[in-house]
């Protein structure tokens, strides 16, 4: 048993005094990545091997993370720009079909007929704003003005007028349509 162990010993001795080629680029290593770059103010010590590989290790799966959001991004990105793609198809088809109806430009309303109907609804609220609004002074002014807008500019209120002027304007003759 002491022959094997004086064996083991040299065996030993000599396994250690052969150079072996140990892993090198820690100092590579140590500049790439950026957890183990120390600021100068801390000296020059530095860091042990396991911290690199452990940083390193780090560095590498936030990398991976920062890929994998990356790629959703993208991913999102990409079905945005087919959504995108598909709606410019659609209004390209429906311009095409409005270009091409041979009727365009005959059911068009003259600017004439709009601007009477235009006045005529500008006409009508204009008499229930001076038949409603006292302007004595600002403070009844302001509160008359408010009274006037959730009295008669209510959707309802307005609807009924609007129908109201183009039913008058649709039956006059005298339009030039």
């Amino acid at each position: 048993m002491a022959q094997w162990l004086g064996q083991r010993t040299r065996g030993h001795r000599i396994a250690i005094s052969i150079p072996r080629p140990g892993v090198k680029g820690y100092d590579d290593l140590q500049t790439i990545v950026p957890k183990c770059q120390q600021p100068d103010s801390l000296g020059s010590q530095k860091l042990s091997k396991a911290s690199v590989l452990q940083k390193s290790i780090e560095y590498i799966s936030f990398l991976v993370d920062q890929k994998s959001k990356q790629e959703l991004a993208l991913d999102t990105l990409r079905k945005e720009v087919m959504a995108l793609k598909i709606m410019k198809a659609n209004y390209e088809q429906i311009l095409k079909s409005h270009q091409n109806t041979p009727l365009a430009g005959q059911n068009q309303v003259s600017d004439e007929v709009k601007f009477q109907v235009f006045k005529q609804i500008m006409d009508s609220l204009f008499q229930s704003f001076v038949s409603a609004v006292s302007v004595s002074n600002f403070t009844e002014l302001s509160t008359c003005v408010i009274s006037w807008l959730e009295a008669y500019c209510k959707p309802k209120i307005l609807k009924g007028l609007v129908v109201g002027v183009l039913q008058q304007v649709s039956n006059q003759p005298n339009i030039n349509q």
